[in-house]
């Protein structure tokens, strides 16, 4: 691990954003644990900003580039997102286990220049960056104690942040947001959940989806509490630590919670107290990403003690809608709108939904809600209803409190927290020697909400089992998207105009 020189009483006062004016109040307090070794604020800004300078690279400032980065959580991986920023450019997360044509994608549509990774990761992506003509940077490596440049001052009107997130196209869209768009975001957050400075949270989801990044890291490190990082859901290590109490604030998604369910379950009443003493005595736990059955929340109550705040949002707006804090938290609802964000309901026919237990498409307006699609003007418009984002999501009122429904676009599949695009899916299904035609739905399952099921078409005289498909699916799409249950059709089923229709072949999974 390397460590730079601190940055000088100079340094601090030259205009920063305010996330990392935040943390020069917070010094030697620790920011991030991760493998056992403890990180304080001061660290991240000093390796931040030395990092910065290897970024700008003799330029004054870095005008909105697009970086990207391929780094698990821990120290590196906020150290690289803040020299993005204080180096003036637009970070690009991307995720651990995407195979390279989804890296290509996200790599040439964002028109990333550099790709900065740890050097464990330097093998799996040093070919693509050459092929694509991009330089590779090792955070790890040519590591220097030379003071940093001077940094740009960085307008919070500018763009920050392009995270992909799959929709009704064939592509994912890069969704931007801006410097004032992320604080805003956090701001809502930090103020409805009650965070606090001596706040500790584990973090182990992924760091290219929203929930990670902003819910969890960015507020905790804006308020000067301390995140314990993790590659990934590692039951028994993280049980351990709740059972050591080491925890006080702990967010995750339905598909987790269905699993520490069931795991705690199976344990020994002995075994099983110091974990569910531990959860007990946590000030909040929230879950999100994915609709939380309501059979879910209330076993974690009989099981552990806790009311789950249920919450909703997505990549466009951050966070909408939360239970509260402080008051009544209902199993099967997302609560009510946040601060600073307005919310209304639109109905089909056009008109405001008034009147509580009326239907209608949940749209957002506030500082929170993204600037653009990346170089999709048009799309970027048409996902506007005068100046309210729509969401597809739709929302009925009860008693005052926000309850889902579902999705306006049936080629939208919710699966352990992801929202998967079912045109992505089939498109790259299509590319199959032996598919000639594809339709993916998402089917209901107690434990990932949906999967993903195809029913497929093959030519004629051949066969396609699940296994060998999944196989064939580990070189082209994240394991997530893959389908988990395969039907073979001799066709499939189509309206009178020819199009495919998705409810039919849902119902074909649950013949």
């Amino acid at each position: 691990m390397c460590y730079f020189l601190l940055p000088t009483e100079t340094d601090i006062k030259m205009p920063e954003l305010q996330l990392i004016a935040q943390a020069t109040r917070h010094g030697d307090s620790t920011a991030v644990i991760a493998s056992g070794e403890s990180y304080t604020y001061n660290q991240i800004l000093a390796s931040s900003a030395t990092l910065a300078g290897r970024l700008l690279d003799g330029d004054h400032d870095l005008n909105e580039a697009r970086v990207a980065y391929l780094i698990p959580a821990g120290f590196e991986y906020v150290v690289t997102q803040w020299a993005i920023w204080r180096a003036g450019g637009i970070a690009l997360p991307l995720s651990l286990s995407a195979t390279e044509p989804e890296l290509e994608y996200a790599l040439t549509d964002s028109e990333v220049a550099t790709v900065v990774v740890v050097t464990s990761a330097v093998p799996s992506v040093q070919g693509l960056c050459d092929r694509l003509g991009l330089k590779l940077l090792n955070v790890g490596s040519d590591a220097t104690t030379t003071p940093p440049p001077a940094l740009p001052e960085v307008a919070p009107s500018r763009r920050a942040m392009i995270l992909y997130t799959s929709g009704t196209t064939n592509k994912p869209k890069g969704v931007v947001t801006t410097h004032a768009t992320i604080q805003a975001q956090i701001k809502t957050l930090v103020e409805a959940w009650h965070w606090q400075e001596d706040d500790t949270i584990p973090l182990f989801l992924p760091l290219h989806h929203i929930h990670g990044i902003i819910n969890i890291m960015s507020c905790a490190l804006w308020t000067g509490a301390t995140v314990e990082a993790f590659p990934a859901f590692h039951m028994t290590t993280i049980l351990n630590r709740i059972a050591d109490n080491a925890y006080s604030v702990f967010m995750a998604v339905p598909t987790i919670y269905v699993k520490l369910i069931q795991h705690l379950s199976s344990l020994s009443p002995d075994d099983r107290k110091p974990v569910v003493d531990g959860f007990a005595a946590m000030r909040l736990m929230i879950s999100g990403s994915a609709a939380l059955p309501a059979s879910v929340h209330q076993q974690w109550t009989a099981l552990t003690g806790q009311k789950l705040l249920e919450r909703y949002g997505m990549t466009e707006i951050g966070m909408g809608l939360s239970n509260p804090y402080a008051a009544e938290r209902r199993p099967g609802m997302v609560g009510q709108a946040l601060p600073g964000v307005d919310i209304r309901l639109k109905s089909e026919t056009g008109d405001i939904v008034e009147a509580e237990g009326e239907a209608g498409e949940i749209q957002v307006r506030g500082p929170n809600v993204f600037s653009e699609y990346y170089n999709r003007p048009k799309v970027t418009t048409q996902s506007f209803d005068d100046g309210w984002f729509r969401t597809g999501d739709i929302a009925v009122v009860e008693d005052g409190y926000y309850r889902i429904m579902g999705r306006l676009s049936v080629d939208i599949i919710k699966s352990g927290g992801y929202k998967l695009s079912a045109l992505e899916i089939e498109a790259t299904l299509l590319q199959h020697d032996l598919i000639c035609e594809c339709a993916v739905v998402g089917v209901l399952d107690d434990t990932w909400g949906e999967i993903v099921a195809a029913a497929v078409v093959l030519e004629d005289g051949q066969y396609l089992n699940l296994d060998d498909l999944t196989a064939w699916c580990g070189a082209c799409l994240s394991k997530y998207k893959t389908p988990r249950r395969l039907l073979v059709v001799d066709c499939l089923p189509r309206n009178a105009m020819g199009k495919v229709t998705k409810p039919d072949v849902k119902k074909l999974f649950t013949c």
